[in-house]
């Protein structure tokens, strides 16, 4: 399919203008992400139509914890990505450069269709970086809208303004990775700019309606220090809202990291307590056996609202809008979601 967001350059290559990477390509070549290619000099999304795997997943797992607990979402991802993390926990699927690995075919309404036969509450675009394939995931984000789905993005943000606003004017929630607020950790270790995933993260907060929940995933010896935790903390409180629940994740040796330890859960629990002391109002913790990092609080009386055993959820005080049974106080989410959004 022809994709968007490029110009031809006066020597004849193309330059992909999705996202911060700004590829030139020659005939016949792809860009960094794999999926987007010159083709006889145009730019075609390769990837249109074909998956490499669907999946049924709570939408605990994605994890977005302030919208419909306990619902199933049908998860969904297609291959590539246009950052290189060595520690990428799906790396099978974001370095892929055999079309193999997403041989399913797979229309917009065939995928749509699987979520309804599933009963999901909606799409999550994850497994790899959605924001790479913005054409197919916004039809499949259309035609899931149509039949009153919901549409999450689990993404890492790296994307130019122009096509982000489209991108996620078609979305109704997101959770972004912010993996680390040194500068030299995006450079050396995702290829990335930090302050591209910042920008992402303010325009999202502050100019969409999108609900959005932010993920660190804690790698010992390259992010894990009481300073960048509480940087991290007064970022979020200052930049975006208090209100943004933030997940820390545990990391396990990955891809090109194997030779870092697993996050002790000491490390998460650490961290959590930082994040609250700074004033974020909502901090779970990923990837550990944490009672209290799965709870979600109410903020007026404490009452423990939702209570979650990995992605389960074991207990509710939370009304189908959002307040606590108890107090009376709203939550901050997506509780009330209507059938259809267009």
């Amino acid at each position: 399919m022809k994709a968007s967001y490029w110009r031809t350059l006066a020597d004849g290559r193309i330059e992909c203008q999705l996202c911060p990477r700004r590829c030139h390509m020659r005939d016949g070549q792809h860009g960094y992400c794999f999926v987007r290619q010159n083709r006889g000099g145009v730019l075609e999304l390769v990837t249109y139509g074909r998956t490499s795997g669907l999946a049924i997943d709570p939408i605990e797992k994605k994890p977005i914890y302030h919208m419909s607990p306990g619902a199933s979402v049908l998860s969904f991802g297609t291959a590539g990505c246009n950052l290189g993390c060595r520690f990428c926990q799906n790396w099978h699927i974001s370095t892929a450069r055999d079309m193999a690995v997403i041989g399913v075919d797979a229309s917009p309404e065939a995928i749509v269709q699987v979520a309804i036969q599933r009963n999901c509450r909606g799409i999550a675009y994850t497994y790899n970086e959605p924001t790479i394939y913005p054409e197919f995931a916004t039809d499949i984000a259309w035609c899931a809208r149509e039949a009153g789905l919901v549409n999450i993005a689990v993404t890492a943000g790296y994307i130019n303004p122009a096509p982000r606003a489209d991108f996620f004017a078609h979305m109704d929630a997101a959770n972004v990775d912010l993996k680390s607020m040194n500068p030299a950790f995006y450079r050396q270790l995702t290829g990335g700019r930090l302050e591209v995933v910042q920008d992402t993260l303010c325009h999202l907060v502050h100019e969409t309606s999108v609900w959005v929940e932010v993920t660190m995933l804690v790698i010992p010896g390259h992010n894990d220090s009481d300073a960048e935790f509480g940087q991290l903390s007064d970022w979020i409180v200052e930049k975006l809202n208090p209100d943004i629940p933030l997940h820390l994740s545990a990391f396990h040796p990955s891809n090109r990291m194997l030779d870092v330890p697993r996050t002790p859960p000491a490390t998460i629990r650490r961290a959590r307590d930082i994040a609250l002391a700074a004033g974020l109002r909502y901090v779970y913790s990923g990837n550990i056996a944490d009672d209290a990092g799965s709870t979600t609080y109410c903020r007026g009386c404490g009452v423990a609202l939702v209570r979650r055993r990995g992605y389960s959820i074991v207990a509710t005080r939370l009304t189908s809008d959002g307040r606590c049974k108890q107090c009376g106080a709203s939550v901050p989410g997506h509780w009330v979601l209507p059938a259809r959004h267009i």
